[in-house]
C-alpha cells in the first residue's frame, strides 16, 4: 500500500522560532517515517515583498541548516527550494488562468497584510495563493499541514483543482486534504500571551529562536511575563493566568509530561522556580541543535549539495505533471 504524499512549504524570512518548531518542525520528524514526505523552502512566495537578494540566499541556507539539525533526513524526504524547480512558476501561471478573482477576493490574509495601502500591495501578495496551490498540486499531495490561517488558502486550491478537473474533463489533480494537528501546542509570544510566537513581533525578547544561546535563553525567559501570584494548583486556574498557561505548556511540549502532572509538581511554588525548571528544560532541547545549526552553515558545500539533490528529485516528479498538463491543455506539438 502505497504512503500518502505529504507536502510543505516553509518561508525563508526571518528566524524559526520555538513555535515554528513545536507546531510544525517536530510533526515533520514523523511525516518522513510515515509518508511520502516534500518540504520546499518556498523562496518565490518571499519576494512577495522586497528581499535583499544575497540576504534571501543567507535565508534559504539557513532554514535548510535548521531543517537537518532537527532531525529531517534528505534520505527520507525531499528538501529544495522552490525557484530550483521552474515548473512551480509554470503551474502557477496556468491555475491563474483557472482561478477566479472573486475567490482570490475572499482571502483574508491579503486584506490583513495589505491593509488600508492595498493599491500599493505587489500583484505577487495579491495572487500567492495561486503559487501555493501549484507548489501542493504539482507533486499531486494528498495532505498539507497547515495552520489555521493557511486552511482558507487550502480550500482555494481544493476549489482551483476541482474546476481544472472540471473544464479538461479529467482528474488530473487529488483534492488535497489539510492536517491540522489539533495535539500541536499553540505557543504564544513571551512578552503578551494573547499573540502567538512570531518572528515578526518587534521585541526580540518575545520569542526563543534555534539559534539562541543559552545565555539567551535564560534572559527571555526570566523576562518572560508572568504575574505576581504563585504557581497554580490547578488547570481551572490557568484560564485566567494567560502568560502562564503559555509557559506551562512550552515545559510540557518539550518534556512530553502533562500539563496536569506540571502543575502538580510546582503547585504554590514561586513562579521564579519554575522559570528556572523551564530555562533548564528548554536549553536541554535548543542547545544541541543550536550547535548543529552553526556546524552545519559552516558547510556550504554540503548544503548546496542537498539542496541540487533536492531539486533534482522534485523536477523529475514536477516535469511530469507539467508535461502531462502540456499535453491536456494543447500546448505539446510532438
Amino acid at each position: 500500500m502505497s504512503k500518502d504524499t505529504v507536502f510543505s512549504g516553509v518561508q525563508p524570512t526571518g528566524d524559526i522560532h520555538l513555535g515554528n518548531y513545536l507546531g510544525a518542525i517536530k510533526q515533520f520528524l514523523n511525516f518522513q517515517d510515515d509518508a511520502d514526505s516534500i518540504f520546499c523552502i518556498v523562496d518565490q512566495h518571499a519576494i512577495t515583498v522586497f528581499q535583499d537578494p544575497e540576504e534571501l540566499k543567507q535565508n534559504v541556507y539557513s532554514v535548510l541548516s535548521i531543517f537537518l539539525a532537527c532531525g529531517l533526513d534528505p534520505k527520507k524526504c525531499i528538501l529544495f527550494n522552490q525557484s530550483a524547480v521552474r515548473e512551480h512558476s509554470v503551474l502557477s501561471w496556468y491555475l491563474s488562468c483557472t482561478a477566479r478573482v472573486g475567490w482570490l477576493n475572499r482571502m483574508t490574509q491579503f486584506k490583513d497584510k495589505a491593509g488600508k495601502n492595498r493599491d500599493n500591495a505587489s500583484l505577487g501578495l495579491y495572487a500567492y495563493p495561486v503559487l501555493m496551490a501549484a507548489d501542493i498540486l504539482l507533486y499531486h499531495a494528498d495532505k498539507v499541514p497547515v495552520g489555521d490561517d493557511q486552511k482558507q488558502h487550502l480550500e482555494l486550491t481544493r476549489d482551483i483543482a476541482h474546476k481544472f478537473n472540471t473544464d479538461y474533463k479529467k482528474t488530473f489533480f487529488k483534492l488535497p486534504e489539510p492536517i491540522i494537528n489539533k495535539a500541536a501546542p499553540r505557543i504564544m509570544s513571551l512578552r503578551d500571551a494573547n499573540n502567538k510566537m512570531s518572528k515578526s513581533d518587534i521585541s526580540k525578547y518575545s520569542r526563543i529562536l534555534l539559534t539562541d544561546s543559552n545565555d539567551e535563553i535564560s534572559a527571555k525567559i526570566n523576562k518572560a511575563k508572568s504575574d505576581s501570584l504563585a504557581m497554580p494548583t490547578s488547570s481551572d486556574q490557568l484560564a485566567n493566568r494567560p502568560e502562564i498557561n503559555n509557559l506551562i505548556t512550552i515545559y510540557s511540549s518539550i518534556s512530553n509530561v502533562e500539563k496536569d502532572k506540571i502543575i502538580t509538581l510546582f503547585a504554590n511554588k514561586e513562579i521564579s522556580s519554575f522559570k528556572n525548571e523551564l530555562k533548564e528544560v528548554v536549553i536541554n532541547l535548543i542547545e544541541p541543535i543550536s550547535k548543529e545549526i552553526k556546524k552545519i552553515m559552516n558547510d556550504k558545500k554540503y548544503l548546496q549539495e542537498t539542496l541540487k539533490h533536492g531539486s533534482l528529485k522534485a523536477r523529475e516528479r514536477a516535469n511530469k505533471t507539467i508535461l502531462e498538463l502540456n499535453s491536456a491543455m494543447g500546448f505539446n506539438f510532438d
